[in-house]
């Protein structure tokens, strides 16, 4: 191989070296920032256990709003049919928010309970994040199938 080829080849080299370092750093980052949306009973499934930070979505669950007096803390319940998990909060809440409306809130998982750094809540009665619509549609049809099976043993209540 004459030297011209041969430093060509290395210049070639050299360059989708560095473009492969380059994709793979991009491709860390985005990773590290993506924050991925649960419903509570993926949650308790531990379907986001490896996640530092992630986004619970669902319906504020009725009458579960506590405020703490004097204070801008409180707790609610985040619902997606199946499960309901406590979220804490310490902030003001967007206008829209209300008790039996869809609601996304991000933060991390302490134990039992969520801890929220950011509430977010749907803007129309029509609306609903299509991410937390999808997942709340598969949570209940999956307790529509346990539920719609017969009992076991005699000849299923007929």
């Amino acid at each position: 191989m004459n030297p011209v080829r041969k430093r060509r080849l290395l210049l070639v080299l050299a360059l989708v070296a560095a473009s492969a370092v380059a994709a793979t750093l991009v491709a860390l980052a985005l990773r590290e920032n993506i924050t991925y949306l649960y419903t509570p009973s993926q949650v308790y499934a531990g379907e986001a256990a490896d996640q530092a930070v992630f986004r619970l979505g669902g319906m504020v669950a009725k009458q579960s709003l506590r405020r703490e007096p004097g204070s801008l803390k409180l707790s609610f319940g985040v619902t997606d049919g199946d499960a309901v998990m406590t979220v804490r909060y310490e902030g003001i809440l967007p206008d829209l928010f209300r008790e039996g409306q869809a609601v996304i809130a991000t933060g991390r998982r302490v134990g039992d309970e969520f801890h929220a750094t950011q509430v977010l809540a749907k803007h129309d009665e029509q609306y609903m994040p299509r991410e937390v619509a999808e997942a709340m549609g598969k949570a209940h049809r999956k307790h529509k199938v346990q539920t719609d099976d017969p009992p076991a043993g005699g000849d299923g209540g007929y």
